[in-house]
């Protein structure tokens, strides 16, 4: 099974236990999200944007590791201290991790981090990043290691 087909399980079972239909989505969102669309993410059939999984956890209302697959917790917070990732290493990689890399930006805007040469990584950050490469995190980790992206302190 692909990861995107996990991350559709996992939407599904959020909204259900919500208790809300497809419909009830588009409904409550003010036709924001498209119960057709939501479906096929559900499916697996269409790949969900980082950004938009976080946007529809949100909706939700939930943390954005509960709608991402594995355990409720896939690593402790110490687990992922001393993660840090090379952003200038990612940005040599190439147009395949460009939008990892524009991701990574935007959790920089986020915390206000104007370094634009590392960032560390937390584990719900790694479980976004991982949605985006349409692989688990632990996959991920072990491609950027390989390839000279994570510093580990």
């Amino acid at each position: 099974m692909t990861y995107t087909h996990e991350v559709g399980e996992r939407l599904r079972r959020v909204r259900v236990d919500r208790g809300l239909s497809l419909q009830d989505v588009e409904r409550r969102s003010e036709g924001r999200w498209k119960a057709a669309v939501i479906g096929s993410y559900e499916r697996g059939d269409r790949n969900i944007t980082a950004t938009r999984l976080l946007e529809l956890a949100e909706f939700y209302g939930v943390a954005p590791g509960e709608v991402l697959p594995g355990e409720a917790q896939v690593r402790h917070p110490d687990e992922t201290v001393g993660i840090v990732l090379d952003l200038e290493r990612l940005d040599a990689l190439g147009e395949r991790w460009r939008a990892l890399r524009r991701y990574c930006e935007s959790i920089q805007v986020q915390r206000g981090d104007f370094n634009r040469r590392v960032l560390s990584v937390r584990g719900d950050d790694l479980r976004a990043l991982a949605v985006i490469q349409d692989v688990g995190p632990d996959e991920l980790l072990e491609q950027l290691r390989e390839l000279g992206v994570v510093q580990e302190a």
